[in-house]
C-alpha cells in the first residue's frame, strides 16, 4: 500500500510540473513522498513604443505578458509599461540596454542609428515577406547574427509579432512621377527612409502619437505607418487622400528584446515560456493584421484614392536600393554579413516559392 502510494503521489507531482510548465521545487518528506512547491515569483518590467492597449500591436504584448503567467502557473509576472510611462517610446532600447528595465517592445529598424545592420533583421524594401523573414532568422542563421549584434548592447532579442505586407502611405497630393517625391517631408524608418532619401524625399522618424498631428498640420507631407485596420484608427484619411500599395516594408519584424544579463539569471523553465508565448503572439498578431486589415480596407472613407506608385519610381527605387545596401556594406562589417546571410537565404527560397505561392497566386488571380 505504502509503495503504491508513494508511486501515487510521485506520478501526481510530475504530471502537474509538466501541465503548469512553471519552474518548481521539490521537497522530499521522510516517508517518501515528494511535494512539489512553487518557484520564487519573478517580475519583470517591459516599457514598448506604443500607447496604452494599441491595437493589434499594444494588445499583442498584453496577452503576451499574460500567457507567461498562466503558463507559469503566476511565477512569471510581466508588467507592461506603455511608451512615456517609464521612458519614452524611442528610448526603451538604451533603458534596457542600461538595466533601467527588463524588456521592451519595439520595432528592430528603429535602432539603425545603433548598427544599420538593424535595419535588415527588421525587413527589407522588396524583399522577404512575414514568413521568409521568420524563416531566415530560425534556420537561416539570421537569429544567431541579430542575437550576437545584440549581446555588444547586453540585449537578448527575440521575434516579438511581424505585420505583414504593409502599405506604401499616405500622400497629400497624388504622386504621378519621379519628380513629384521632390522635396516632400515624409515620416518613414528604416531602410525604406534611405531609399526615400535617394529618390528626393526628406525622410522623418516620428513615433506612433505624434504622426496624425504632423500630417495634419503640414510639418509633414506624406506618411507609412502600417496598413489599413491601425491606418484607420490613426486617422490619415482625414488629413491626406492618396493612400498607396506597399513596397518598403513587406514582412517587417517586431521585437520583445531582454536585457540580457536579466535574461540569463532567469531560470530554463521561465526562458522556455517566454520563447513559446513569444512565438505564440508572433504567429497570431500576423494573423489578427491579415483579418482586420482586409475588413478596414472595405471601410475606407469614400475620399480615399488607393494607388500604386508609378512604375518610373519603383524603377528608380529598386536601383537606390542597391546603391543603398552597397553603400552601407562599405561603410559597416555588420551590415555586411547581415546582407549576405539575407541574401544567401533569398537566394535558396525564391527558386521554390516562384513556382509555389508566387505560381498559385498567379494562377488563382
Amino acid at each position: 500500500m505504502k509503495r503504491r502510494d508513494f508511486l501515487g503521489v510521485t506520478a501526481l507531482g510530475v504530471t502537474s510540473l509538466a501541465m503548469s510548465g512553471c519552474h518548481r521545487a521539490e521537497e522530499k518528506h521522510k516517508d517518501g513522498s515528494i511535494k512539489i512547491q512553487k518557484a520564487k515569483k519573478v517580475t519583470l518590467k517591459l516599457a514598448t513604443s506604443w500607447p496604452a492597449h494599441f491595437p493589434i500591436m499594444g494588445t499583442g504584448v498584453d496577452n503576451f505578458a499574460k500567457r507567461c503567467f498562466e503558463l507559469s502557473d503566476g511565477s512569471l509576472e510581466i508588467k507592461v509599461y506603455p511608451k512615456n510611462i517609464l521612458v519614452p517610446a524611442l528610448q526603451v532600447f538604451d533603458a534596457t540596454s542600461a538595466a533601467q528595465i527588463d524588456a521592451f517592445h519595439s520595432g528592430v529598424y528603429y535602432w539603425k542609428g545603433k548598427n544599420p545592420a538593424f535595419s535588415i533583421f527588421g525587413g527589407m524594401p522588396l524583399g522577404l515577406t512575414s514568413e521568409e523573414m521568420i524563416t531566415w532568422m530560425k534556420f537561416g542563421g539570421g537569429y544567431a547574427l541579430w542575437r550576437e549584434m545584440y549581446a555588444k548592447f547586453n540585449l537578448y532579442p527575440l521575434i516579438g509579432g511581424t505585420t505583414g505586407p504593409q502599405m506604401g502611405g499616405w500622400f497629400k497630393k497624388e504622386i504621378n512621377t519621379l519628380s513629384d517625391l521632390k522635396g516632400l517631408k515624409m515620416r518613414i524608418p528604416g531602410l525604406g527612409g534611405e531609399v526615400m532619401k535617394k529618390l528626393g524625399v526628406n525622410p522623418v522618424l516620428l513615433p506612433a502619437g505624434e504622426i496624425y498631428t504632423s500630417l495634419e498640420r503640414g510639418t509633414i507631407d506624406a506618411t507609412e505607418w502600417v496598413g489599413p485596420a491601425l491606418d484607420s484608427m490613426m486617422g490619415f484619411s482625414k488629413a491626406a487622400d492618396y493612400y498607396y500599395t506597399g513596397w518598403h516594408e513587406p514582412g517587417s519584424i517586431l521585437e520583445i528584446t531582454f536585457n540580457k544579463a536579466r535574461w540569463e539569471k532567469l531560470s530554463s523553465q521561465h526562458q522556455a515560456i517566454i520563447t513559446t508565448a513569444t512565438e505564440e503572439m508572433t504567429g497570431t498578431m500576423l494573423q489578427e493584421f491579415r483579418y482586420k486589415n482586409a475588413k478596414a480596407l472595405q471601410e475606407l472613407p469614400k475620399n480615399v484614392k488607393i494607388k500604386t506608385f508609378p512604375k518610373e519610381m519603383m524603377d528608380a527605387a529598386k536601383i537606390a536600393l542597391q546603391e543603398v545596401l552597397t553603400q552601407e556594406s562599405k561603410k559597416s562589417p555588420d551590415f555586411k554579413r547581415a546582407l549576405k546571410s539575407y541574401q544567401n537565404f533569398y537566394n535558396l527560397n525564391k527558386p521554390f516559392d516562384d513556382i509555389s505561392t508566387k505560381n498559385f497566386l498567379e494562377i488563382r488571380g
